[in-house]
C-alpha cells in the first residue's frame, strides 16, 4: 500500500503507454490487412503481404522503445516486469498475423477457406477490443470495469476461435486430401488460432495490471 502510493505521487514516464495504444492500432491494422489477404484475389496478395510486413515492422519498432525505455526510465506507470510482458505478448501477436501468409506460401495453399476468414474476423474482433482497452489503462482505477469487461470479450473470443479451430479440423478430416494440402491447411488453422490465443495472454496481463491497481 505505502509503495502504490508512492508509485502514485511520482511524476510517470507516459511514453510507455503512448508506444502500447501505437502497437495496438497496429495489432488492429495487421488484422485487418490479414482479413483482406484472405479475401483478395491471387493477383494481389504479394502487395498485401508487403503491406503486412510493413505492419509488423513498425509495431517492432514501438515494442523496441518500450524496452529502450524500460532501461532509462526511473518511473513507469506500472510494474516494469508487466510492461515487459505486455509488449512481448502484444508483438507475438502481429508476429503471428504476418506468420500466416508466410506459411500459406510455403504449403502452396492458394485458396483460404471460409473457417480461415472466420478466425481472422475472430482475430479482428479481439484486436479492436485489445485497442480500445490500452488507452484505458492512462486511468486503471476509473476504468477497471470496463477493462475487465473488454478482457473478458477477449477470452470468449479465444473460445470461439477454439471451436471454430475444432470444426475446421474435423471438416478437414472427412474431406480427405492429399498429405501436403492437409497439413498446410491444417497449420493455418492451429496458427490462426493461436492468434487469438495471443491475444487473449494480453488481455490476461491487463486483467493483472488492474488488480495490482485496485
Amino acid at each position: 500500500m505505502i509503495m502504490r502510493l508512492f508509485r502514485s505521487l511520482m511524476p510517470k514516464e507516459e511514453r510507455f503507454l503512448d508506444h502500447f495504444e501505437a502497437h495496438a492500432g497496429r495489432m488492429v491494422a495487421a488484422a485487418d490487412a490479414l482479413a483482406a489477404l484472405m479475401e483478395a484475389p491471387a493477383e494481389r496478395r504479394a502487395a498485401m503481404v508487403e503491406e503486412l510486413g510493413a505492419i509488423e515492422s513498425q509495431a517492432d519498432e514501438h515494442a523496441r522503445a518500450v524496452v529502450v525505455g524500460l532501461h532509462r526510465a526511473f518511473i513507469t506507470p506500472f510494474d516494469r516486469g508487466d510492461i515487459h510482458t505486455l509488449i512481448n505478448a502484444m508483438d507475438d501477436a502481429v508476429d503471428l498475423m504476418e506468420e500466416v501468409p508466410e506459411q500459406a506460401a510455403l504449403y502452396r495453399v492458394e485458396f483460404f477457406t471460409p473457417r480461415m476468414r472466420e478466425l481472422a474476423a475472430e482475430i479482428q474482433k479481439a484486436a479492436r477490443l485489445l485497442a480500445e482497452a490500452i488507452p484505458l489503462l492512462r486511468d486503471i482505477s476509473r476504468n477497471a470495469a470496463r477493462i475487465n469487461d473488454l478482457c473478458h470479450q477477449v477470452g470468449q473470443i479465444e473460445r470461439a476461435a477454439d471451436r471454430i479451430e475444432r470444426t475446421a479440423l474435423s471438416e478437414l478430416i472427412a474431406e480427405q486430401p492429399d498429405t501436403i494440402s492437409f497439413i498446410g491447411r491444417r497449420e493455418l488453422y492451429q496458427l490462426l488460432e493461436t492468434c487469438t490465443d495471443r491475444c487473449d495472454d494480453v488481455a490476461e496481463v491487463i486483467e493483472g495490471i488492474v488488480l495490482d491497481h485496485v
